[in-house]
Order: C-alpha cells, then sequence, then structure tokens
C-alpha cells in the first residue's frame, strides 16, 4: 500500500475478477410463431443431461423461469457442435450455427440477431425440432456490476488498466468496449 502511489499500469484478468466468471442467459430470441416458453423448455431438455457449462447456463434460466421437464430421449453431445436427442417424439438439435447448418437448418431469420450478439460477445445457441428453426439462446459471461465503476475510478487516477483474457478476440473486444478500456 505504501508504494501504491507508483503504480502505472494495472493488469486484470477478465473471467472471474472482472466478469462473473460463469456464463449466464443474456437474451432469449423465438423464431416467428414460436413461444419463449416453448424455446426455453425444449433447450433445456436436450441441455440438461451435458455438463457443458454453457449447457448448466441454459438449466439454470429455464429452472428460474419455471420452465416444464421435459425427458430427453436418445440424448448425444456432438463435440464441438451441440447437443441432440428425442424430445417429445421429435428430433430436437440445441447449438452453434455448424450442427444447424450440417441438419440444413434454415437459421435466415435469426442470423442477423445472432451476429449482433457475437459482435457483443455472447454465444448464440441455436435450437430446432423437427427440421425447423425454434430460436436461439445467447450465453455470456457478464461483466460484474462494479467492474465498470472500479476501471474507471483506476483510470481517473492516471493509472492504464489492462484486460488480460484467453477468451477469442471477439469476445475479448466487446468486453472492452463495454468498460471502455484502452488496452
Amino acid at each position: 500500500l505504501e508504494t501504491l502511489h507508483n503504480v502505472q499500469t494495472v493488469v486484470l484478468d477478465k473471467t472471474g475478477t472482472i466478469t462473473q466468471g460463469t456464463p449466464s442467459v443474456t437474451d432469449v430470441i423465438p423464431a416467428s410463431g414460436v413461444t419463449s416458453e416453448a424455446l426455453i423448455a425444449i433447450a433445456a431438455a436436450l441441455e440438461r443431461p451435458s455438463e457443458h457449462p454453457l449447457a448448466q447456463a441454459v438449466i439454470t434460466y429455464a429452472d428460474g423461469h419455471n420452465a416444464p421437464l421435459l425427458s430427453p430421449q436418445d440424448f448425444t453431445a456432438v463435440t464441438g457442435s451441440g447437443v441432440q436427442a428425442v424430445v417429445n417424439g421429435t428430433l430436437c438439435l440445441g447449438g452453434n450455427r455448424k450442427l444447424m447448418e450440417e441438419n440444413s437448418i434454415d437459421l435466415a431469420s435469426l442470423e442477423q440477431q445472432a451476429d449482433d450478439l457475437a459482435n457483443d460477445g455472447k454465444t448464440p445457441l441455436f435450437f430446432a425440432a423437427d427440421g425447423k428453426v425454434l430460436g436461439l439462446i445467447a450465453v455470456a459471461d457478464v461483466v460484474k456490476p462494479t467492474s465498470k465503476a472500479a476501471i474507471d475510478a483506476l483510470t481517473h487516477m492516471g493509472i492504464d488498466v489492462i484486460m488480460l483474457t484467453g477468451d477469442n478476440e471477439r469476445t475479448a473486444r466487446a468486453i472492452q468496449r463495454q468498460l471502455g478500456l484502452s488496452n
């Protein structure tokens, strides 16, 4: 503390320091003709058997919104892409754009929204049933409510604040913009 007045630069780790450290649902965007409730219920059914952190975010969100518990059958994790299972007798998919494209799911109605979410540092997860897109759910490791004020205070004191992260550049740049960081 005695030498703190000499500090010129502070380097902060993003995950768990600037952000909450665990992913959470930030956006629920149903496709035309689909309710948010139906999208969340199918998404939770698909994700419940998965141990992936993004799946846990969807499940936590669904549980917090009292989504009905649907039982998936024939669950399969598709490495690097998502999950699939039969829900209420219908083949359902949940995951990234690649999984949807491999299964000929038309994402045109949600393409721009997914790109916008990704540019904001969020991960868009698409969900489909019976060959049709149901919607997307965005998940992100959100910034702690106190981070912006703390970074602003350090900057006001003349300290250069740098964010360090192993995340992809798109996510890092989104957090950088949110917090007004120069580096």
